[in-house]
């Protein structure tokens, strides 16, 4: 194109790409190999390039090109929507005064200490007051960046753009009055047959092995990637050609390795088919960190624990636990994968009451946001909602209130990406199944490239060149809605635990 404001602003959009990618190696760095004594060096390091590419993307003259671009006349649809991207990125970072986003640093710096100590002795009014402070300043965040009368929209929007409460509230109550009544029935019928690994030990080595089958059977490019451990399992992007994964491994409970592996794989296959053609400019990211869970969710639960997932499977998980599989048949592994109880705790959840455990933050923290909820009555709120949704109350804070670190970053508007992402993803697997008919044949013969070409043509490949939920609109005909998501958990659950679900 031959708009020299046009290429100087292309060239600015690759540096902050680079930028943002740099900081992602020297963070997977920071959580896999980076010895001890590296900690205090490697956070000046990201101080200083987050400073550098923030300095980057509020500079006066991105300013100046975005605004010559936002008035050509001549720039295509694409060109527009790369516009539009960085426009919303750097409009977000240059509305909030730099006071508050120091402030807005130190205070989640101190609060996650807080959080810590407060979690080991279970006592939430040792973190009560800095939750305070950050609660007031995510307003005062959410005012500045701008909002029509709902400031959780502008939270909300950081991590699901276009995303609005108004949109969000009543799709979460409606999957609620589904949920409620399943669950119910679920936990009150006699369980299936499962597989009893907690009999058996499962050394590290062998959970390695069939991780890394899983990795490639699923399709990963090795070459552009890599399986590595780390304490909390997750997925690193450096570009389409380097995109780092991590797992963690629990002999007495190979399911934590092996669906850990199949989520971040999700992630990493959706990372790795990104559009390469825009891999230095906003449409070569994903779309939202909804869609980025529906792909980890889709391969994790939809697919993941599936009953021909495990019959394809079947002959390689015998090879890699022999003694341990040993009298057990692979309806009782699939039992096993999908067992559902009321846990306490959100991230030892199963796929059924998963949801529910998102709603109960969602309500709470939009009450802390609106100012109808102070946060000394936090803790009771909690319990009460575990209790009306889920049927448990927690014994404790550390159990209860204080189990996520979330609202120690700061990060309130995340927790409805999970929901989200089951949502998406149960609409894009009931498309998937109409144009392939065949797919659990597929999957029975060990097939699962079916299942990652599709979603490569009908969701990576288009990166950000729609939101989320138009991306998802375009692969399957459907506005997003619970009745997907509805239909597959009462299918799978009714089946295996022998009841009829609302």
């Amino acid at each position: 194109m031959g708009l020299p404001f046009w290429n100087e602003l292309r060239e600015r959009m690759g540096e902050l790409r680079d930028l943002a990618e740099i900081c992602s190696l020297l963070t997977w760095d920071q959580e896999t190999f980076m010895p001890p004594g590296g900690t205090s060096y490697r956070a000046t390091q990201l101080a200083t390039l987050q400073t550098v590419l923030h300095e980057r993307l509020v500079h006066p003259r991105l300013g100046e090109l975005l605004a010559l671009a936002e008035q050509e006349p001549s720039l295509d649809e694409t060109q527009r929507r790369m516009v539009q991207n960085l426009a919303r990125e750097r409009n977000r970072v240059v509305r909030v005064p730099q006071s508050l986003v120091q402030e807005l640093a130190r205070r989640q710096s101190i609060s996650v200490e807080a959080w810590r100590t407060a979690r080991e002795r279970r006592d939430f009014s040792l973190f009560a007051p800095h939750l305070e402070e950050l609660v007031r300043l995510k307003r005062e965040q959410a005012d500045a960046i701008g909002h029509d009368g709902e400031r959780y929209d502008a939270l909300l929007d950081g991590y699901e753009p276009g995303m609005r409460v108004s949109r969000l509230e009543p799709l979460l109550r409606e999957l609620a009055a589904a949920l409620v009544p399943m669950v119910q029935a679920v936990t009150e019928a006699p369980a299936p047959a499962r597989w009893k690994y907690e009999e058996h030990r499962f050394p590290v080595e062998q959970q390695r092995r069939f991780c890394r089958l899983l990795v490639e059977r699923m399709g990963f490019d090795t070459a552009k990637g890599r399986l590595d451990e780390s304490a909390h399992p997750f997925t690193c992007g450096i570009g389409s050609g380097d995109v780092r994964l991590t797992t963690r491994y629990d002999e007495r409970n190979p399911w934590v390795a092996i669906f850990g592996t199949i989520h971040e794989t999700g992630h990493g296959l959706y990372e790795q088919n990104l559009p390469e053609e825009h891999r230095r400019d906003p449409i070569g990211l994903p779309a939202s960190m909804g869609l980025h869970e529906s792909q980890s969710r889709l391969w994790e639960n939809v697919i993941g624990r599936s009953l021909p997932f495990w019959e394809g499977l079947e002959r390689e998980m015998r090879q890699a636990f022999p003694t341990q599989l040993e009298g057990a048949s692979i309806r009782e592994v699939q039992a096993s994968a999908c067992r559902v109880s009321r846990s306490l705790i959100r991230v030892d959840a199963d796929e059924l009451t998963y949801n529910l455990h998102i709603l109960v933050r969602f309500e709470l923290e939009l009450a802390l946001i609106r100012g109808e909820l102070e946060v000394r009555d936090l803790p009771a709120a909690w319990n009460e909602k575990m209790e009306r949704y889920l049927g448990v109350v927690p014994g404790n804070d550390a159990e209860g209130v204080l189990q996520d670190i979330h609202w120690a970053w700061g990060e309130f508007g995340y927790f409805p990406s999970y929901t989200l992402g089951n949502l998406y993803a149960a609409l894009l697997h009931e498309r998937m199944r109409a144009e392939i008919p065949a797919l659990d044949e597929h999957l029975r013969r060990g097939e699962l490239l079916p299942v990652r070409d599709w979603l490569v043509e009908k969701v990576h490949r288009q990166g950000h060149r729609w939101d989320a939920e138009e991306i998802v609109r375009r692969a399957t005909g459907k506005s997003l809605e619970t009745g997907a998501l509805v239909r597959y958990l009462a299918d799978r659950y009714g089946s295996l635990y022998g009841v009829a679900l609302p």
